[in-house]
């Protein structure tokens, strides 16, 4: 069972959020049970991924918050497709205000997960925000790392200037237009994948497969100003310190990120589950891949949300 829910997010720009709760079988309003904020991948919108996994997770005796970020999706918010990762890790702990005026959520036992550059959102939000009791991650994405230093971790951060240069540039060159610069956060086409994984990527976005209309697959270019220079994982080594799940494919290009939040978090209980033949883009439908991702991240939530 799930219904959809809009409510008015209080981080100051006006934005009204578009969500999708999902609800247990038995679902009782006058009981209170733990919850999960699921935020969708980068250029992605909650009917995608981050709903598959709320939807599995209600299946497993959870309440589940699928949302689409500000600016995306079904929430409001001008212009279309802003992607700053400020606003973005903002969104989840907007969503948690929500939360925490429902009576059937119990505000003690919320925890966050995300899928992609969603992930990376959580474990940005967990360290901000202590109501965050759990974090889980499928196929973690640091954005900021992403762009800095490459999909396989081969450039430096000081080779990632020129992308300052573009959205400097872009930030000029939308002044007063109403057509804004845009860069892809997924291949477009299948030609501009640089490999097979990432032609993966284009498939989800455009094809049959889990397109949206709401789901174009890019960002604003002068979101790289905020993008190159933020770390979803700043400060992890002092205040990340609640329990953590990461789900990561074990032959995936974005591997790394998720190893590297399970070396810096300060937390003592945290663990990285590897879906062995699985790559990046297959933790966010396939169905053997997602199925042993729930069945790590379901009891782990029910374990650490525990009343």
């Amino acid at each position: 069972m799930s219904t959809n829910v809009s409510f008015k997010n209080l981080n100051g720009q006006g934005i009204t959020m578009a969500a999708t709760l999902h609800f247990p079988a038995g679902f009782d309003e006058a009981k209170q049970y733990p919850t999960v904020v699921v935020s969708h991948p980068g250029g992605g919108v909650k009917e995608q991924a981050a709903g598959l996994y709320a939807s599995k997770l209600a299946e497993n005796g959870l309440v589940a918050i699928a949302f689409d970020r500000s600016y995306q999706g079904a929430s409001s918010g001008e212009p279309r497709q802003l992607e700053n990762p400020h606003i973005s890790t903002e969104d989840i702990s907007a969503v948690i205000d929500y939360l925490t005026t429902l009576p059937f959520v119990d505000p003690a036992r919320i925890g966050a997960m995300g899928i992609c550059a969603g992930a990376g959102y959580s474990a940005n939000a967990a360290i901000n925000d202590r109501r965050i009791k759990a974090l889980g991650m499928v196929s973690a994405v640091n954005i900021g790392q992403m762009f800095r230093n490459g999909w396989e971790n081969n450039v430096k951060d000081a080779d990632a200037v020129g992308y300052l240069d573009f959205g400097s540039n872009a930030r000029t060159s939308d002044a007063g237009k109403p057509d804004l610069v845009t860069i892809p956060l997924a291949p477009l086409k299948k030609e501009d994948a640089p490999n097979a994984e990432l032609a993966e990527a284009w498939e989800y976005y455009h094809t049959p497969r889990a397109e949206h209309p709401r789901a174009p697959g890019y960002a604003l270019a002068r979101n790289l100003n905020q993008i190159i220079t933020y770390d979803a994982y700043h400060l992890a080594e002092a205040f990340l310190t609640q329990p953590i799940l990461a789900v990561a494919g074990s032959v995936a290009g974005s591997k790394w990120m998720s190893d590297d939040l399970i070396a810096r978090a300060a937390s003592t209980d945290k663990t990285l589950h590897v879906v062995e033949g699985a790559n990046h883009m297959s933790l966010y439908d396939v169905p053997k891949y997602v199925d042993e991702a729930v069945s790590v991240l379901a009891p782990f939530f029910r374990a650490k949300l525990a009343g």
